[in-house]
C-alpha cells in the first residue's frame, strides 16, 4: 500500500512533515552564516569584505550540496539516498560544536580573502555542505511521498526561505542580544542533531512507490538559454544584495544585524515570489523596478553626495528588495516541471555564486573603488528589456538621445571652469530625465539611453582624487580641495594635510587631530611630553606623529598595507616622514599583533580604529580592554578616539572601565569650523588605573567622568551593537 491509499488524516501529516523538516533546515542553515562570521571576527578583524568573503564561501558550498542533492536524486534509489545523506549528516556532527580549529592562525601577510575562505572550510564546511543539500532533497522526496500537490512541491521552497528568514532576524535581533555566542553554538547544535530525526521520517515516505515512474523519468533536454536565463536572474540579487551590504557596511559597521538585514530581504523575495500570487500588476512592478534602478545608480555612482545617510540606506535596502523582487519572480516564471527541479535549484546556486566570485574577488581586482554596484544596477536594467526583435535604430536612438542628455552638462565645464559638482549632476540628471521620457515607449532605448548618460558623467564629472584604490580592507581615496590634501576611507575623512604643509619642517596635524581637539590636548599635556613609549592603534594618515617629541619612542598597529603605503609616500603626506622618522608599523589586526607581543610598557596606548563610522566590535570589548592594559605602563593612559555618528561608544568603554576598576574620562570636543575648517569635531575617551596616572589630565574641566550605564558588558562572547545606537 502506498501513500495515497493511506487514510486521509495520515496523508495530512505528509506536508507537515515535509514543511517542518525543510523549515528546521533552512533555519539553520541561515543561523549559521552570521553566527560563524560573529565567532571568527575578533580573530580575523571585523572588514565588511570578511562577510562578501564569508557569503562567497556560503554560496560555493552551496553550489556543492545542490549539485550533490543532484546527482544523488538521478543516480541513487530513494533507500540509498537516505543512508547516504544521513551518513554525510552524521559525519558533520563531529565538527560540533562550531568553533574556530585548534591551532588556526590568520597570516596578516598573506592573502587576506584565501585565508577567510580556509578558515570558514575547516570550521563549517561539513555541516553547511550538509544542510545545503536538504532544500531540493527534501522537495525530491516529498514528489515521491504522495502527499498534496506531489507533483509541483516548488511550495516547499517557501517554508524553506521562511525559515531562513526567521533565523536570520532572530540571529541579530534575539539570540545576540540575549545570549553568548557559547550558548548560541550549543543551542545551534541541539537543532542539528534533532534534524536527523526529521531527515530519516522524511526519507522514510519517500520511499514508497508512489510516483516512481516520475522519479525516474528522462527528463527533458534543458535548453542552454534557459541555464544562462536561471543563472543570470539569481546573479542580479545576489551582487546587488552584496553591494548594498558593503556601501552600508563601510558606515554602520560590520556586525551581524547589517549584514543579515539584506540576506533577509533577499530570502523574503523568495518567499513573496515562488507562489502562484500575483505581487502586483506588472504594469506597476515593471516602472517602479526602472525607477529603483535609476535611484540606486545615483546613489552608488554618488551622485548624491558622498555621505550615507539614514534616508539613503533605506532607499538602499528598499530598492535592493524591489529590484530582487522583480529578478526572483521573473525566476519563479521561468522555473521548469518537476523533473528538473533539481538542475533548476543547482543553476540557481551557480548563478548566485557568481554574484559572490564577482563582488569579492574580480570586482577588488578590476575596479579602484566600489563600482561593482553600479555595474550590477546597469545589467539588471536588462530584466526589464525585451531583447527579442530589437532593432539598432532602437538602441542608436536611445544611445543619441543618453549623450544628448549630457551635453549640456559637458558645456558647463568647458564654459564655467570649476563649475561646482552639486551643480553639474543636477544638470545631469535632469537632462537623463528628459532622455528617459523620450524613449520610454522604447524600453531598449531606454535603457541604453540611461546607460550612455551614466557612461558620460565619468567624463563630465570632475575628479579630484590624487589616488583612487581599495583592498580587502576598503576604499582609499586621496584628494584636494581648498589648499587641502585629504584622505579618505569609506565616507569619512580620515586625515588630511594642508598642502602648503608640503614645504613645512613638521606639517600640523587637522580634523580629528587638530592642536584644539581632545586627542592632542592628551599628547601635549605634561604627561604627553613625559612619555617615553607610546603606541597607536590604526595609523591613518599619520597625523598623530606629528606630536611626538625627541627621545620618544613610537610603534603604529594598521591592518591595511596600503595604508602604511599612503601614509609613507611623501607625494600625498608628510607626518611619518617629517615626524615618525623609521617608527615601526606592525601590520595585522591589532588584537592578533598585540596578542602576540611581549607586554610593551606603554606610557600612552591609542586606540584609533574605527574606520568610516563602524564599530570593529572585537576591539571594543572587556577582553580587548584587558589586552590594552597589559601592554599600558602601571601609569600609563589608554586613550580612544569614538568619534563617530551612529553610535555612542563611550557606553561600553564605560562598562568594562567600572567591570575592571578602571578611572574613565571622555570630551565631546565641539570643533570651530568657522574660525578654521580643518578644526573638526571630535569624541575621545580615557582609561587609566588610578586618577594619578592623569596627571594634569585629571584637573581638566573639558575631561569629564565616563559613566556605566548598568547594561551588561560587552565580551568576546556577547557584545549587544543595538544597545549603544545613538
Amino acid at each position: 500500500m502506498h501513500i495515497s491509499d493511506t487514510p486521509k488524516t495520515a496523508r495530512s501529516v505528509v506536508p507537515i512533515l515535509f514543511v517542518a523538516t525543510i523549515f528546521l533546515s533552512a533555519s539553520l542553515l541561515f543561523f549559521v552564516q552570521p553566527m560563524f562570521a560573529r565567532i571568527v571576527l575578533p580573530t580575523i578583524g571585523g572588514s565588511p569584505a570578511v562577510w562578501t568573503t564569508a557569503m562567497l564561501f556560503f554560496q560555493t558550498v552551496l553550489i556543492a550540496g545542490y549539485l550533490y542533492a543532484h546527482l544523488l536524486t538521478r543516480h541513487v534509489a530513494p533507500r540509498a539516498q537516505l543512508i547516504i545523506h544521513l551518513g554525510v549528516w552524521a559525519s558533520a556532527l563531529l565538527f560540533l560544536p562550531l568553533a574556530i580549529p585548534e591551532g588556526w592562525r590568520f597570516d596578516p601577510t598573506g592573502p587576506m580573502a584565501w585565508q577567510t575562505l580556509l578558515l570558514f572550510a575547516a570550521g563549517v564546511g561539513l555541516p553547511f555542505f550538509a544542510l545545503s543539500a536538504n532544500a531540493p532533497l527534501i522537495q525530491f522526496w516529498y514528489g515521491r511521498s504522495g502527499g498534496p500537490s506531489a507533483d509541483d512541491p516548488y511550495f516547499l521552497y517557501g517554508a524553506s526561505n521562511l525559515g531562513s528568514l526567521v533565523a536570520l532576524l532572530g540571529f541579530p535581533l534575539v539570540a545576540e542580544p540575549l545570549f553568548g555566542v557559547s550558548a548560541i553554538t550549543f543551542g545551534w547544535a541541539i537543532g542539528f542533531v534533532a534534524l536527523g530525526a526529521f531527515l530519516l521520517a522524511s526519507g522514510v515516505m519517500a520511499r514508497g512507490p508512489a510516483l516512481r515512474t516520475f522519479a525516474f523519468a528522462k527528463p527533458a533536454r534543458l535548453q542552454p538559454r534557459q541555464l544562462i536565463l536561471w543563472a543570470y536572474l539569481a546573479f542580479i540579487p545576489s551582487s546587488l544584495m552584496l553591494s548594498v551590504t558593503s556601501k552600508i557596511s563601510l558606515d554602520i559597521g560590520a556586525v551581524p544585524l547589517v549584514w543579515v538585514i539584506p540576506l533577509s530581504l533577499y530570502l523574503l523575495t523568495f518567499v513573496l515570489t515562488f507562489t502562484h500570487r500575483q505581487i502586483m500588476p506588472e504594469r506597476l512592478f515593471k516602472p517602479l523596478t526602472a525607477l529603483v534602478l535609476v535611484g540606486l545608480l545615483l546613489i552608488f555612482a554618488g551622485l548624491t553626495g558622498p555621505l550615507m545617510s539614514w534616508a539613503k540606506v533605506a532607499f538602499l535596502i528598499g530598492g535592493f528588495f524591489v529590484v530582487a523582487l522583480y529578478a526572483h519572480r521573473t525566476l519563479y516564471l521561468a522555473r521548469p516541471d518537476a523533473s528538473q527541479l533539481t538542475a533548476f535549484y543547482l543553476t540557481m546556486s551557480v548563478g548566485g555564486a557568481l554574484g559572490g566570485l564577482f563582488n569579492s574577488i574580480i570586482a577588488p581586482t578590476l575596479f579602484a573603488g566600489l563600482y561593482e554596484a553600479g555595474a550590477t544596477v546597469l545589467m539588471a536594467g536588462l530584466m526589464l528589456v525585451p531583447l527579442a526583435r530589437v532593432r539598432a535604430s532602437t538602441l542608436l536612438r536611445g544611445a543619441g538621445f543618453g549623450l544628448a542628455a549630457a551635453l549640456p552638462a559637458y558645456a558647463l565645464t568647458q564654459l564655467i571652469p570649476g563649475t561646482d559638482p552639486t551643480a553639474l549632476t543636477l544638470v545631469l540628471v535632469a537632462g537623463g530625465f528628459v532622455a528617459l521620457l523620450l524613449t520610454r515607449a522604447q524600453p531598449a532605448g531606454a535603457y541604453v539611453a540611461m546607460a550612455s548618460v551614466f557612461a558620460a558623467s565619468a567624463f563630465v564629472l570632475p575628479d579630484t582624487a590624487l589616488l583612487r584604490d581599495r583592498s580587502f580592507f576598503g576604499t582609499h581615496l586621496v584628494s584636494e580641495t581648498q589648499g587641502l590634501r585629504l584622505y579618505g576611507n569609506g565616507t569619512t575623512i580620515h586625515g588630511g594635510q594642508r598642502i602648503a604643509d608640503d614645504t613645512a619642517a613638521r606639517p600640523e596635524p587637522l580634523y580629528y587631530y587638530h592642536p584644539n581637539g581632545p586627542m592632542a590636548q592628551v599628547m601635549t599635556s605634561a604627561r604627553g611630553r613625559d612619555a617615553q613609549r607610546i603606541g597607536v592603534v590604526g595609523l591613518g594618515v599619520g597625523s598623530l606623529a606629528c606630536y611626538a617629541q625627541p627621545g620618544q619612542d613610537w610603534q603604529f598597529y594598521e591592518i591595511d598595507p596600503m595604508v602604511e603605503a599612503i601614509a609613507r609616500d611623501a607625494r600625498y603626506f608628510r607626518f611619518m616622514e617629517a615626524c615618525a622618522g623609521d617608527a615601526p608599523v606592525h601590520l595585522g589586526d591589532a588584537r592578533i599583533v598585540l596578542a602576540a607581543q611581549e607586554p610593551q610598557a606603554y606610557d600612552i596606548l591609542v586606540i584609533d580604529a574605527y574606520s568610516s563610522d563602524s564599530v570593529p566590535v572585537h576591539l571594543t570589548t572587556d577582553e580587548a580592554i584587558r589586552l590594552y592594559m597589559r601592554h599600558l605602563a602601571p601609569d600609563g593612559i589608554l586613550v580612544f578616539h569614538i568619534s563617530n555618528r551612529y553610535y555612542a561608544i563611550d557606553r561600553p568603554l564605560g562598562r568594562s572601565a567600572d567591570a575592571q576598576g578602571l578611572i574613565g574620562r571622555k570630551q565631546h570636543y565641539a570643533g570651530n569650523v568657522a574660525q578654521d575648517p580643518a578644526d573638526w569635531a571630535s569624541i575621545a575617551a580615557t582609561l587609566t588605573r588610578s586618577e594619578a596616572a592623569l596627571g594634569d589630565l585629571g584637573t581638566d574641566p573639558r575631561w569629564t567622568p565616563l559613566q556605566n550605564d548598568g547594561a551588561p558588558v560587552w565580551t568576546d562572547d556577547h557584545a549587544d551593537l543595538l544597545s549603544i545606537l545613538k
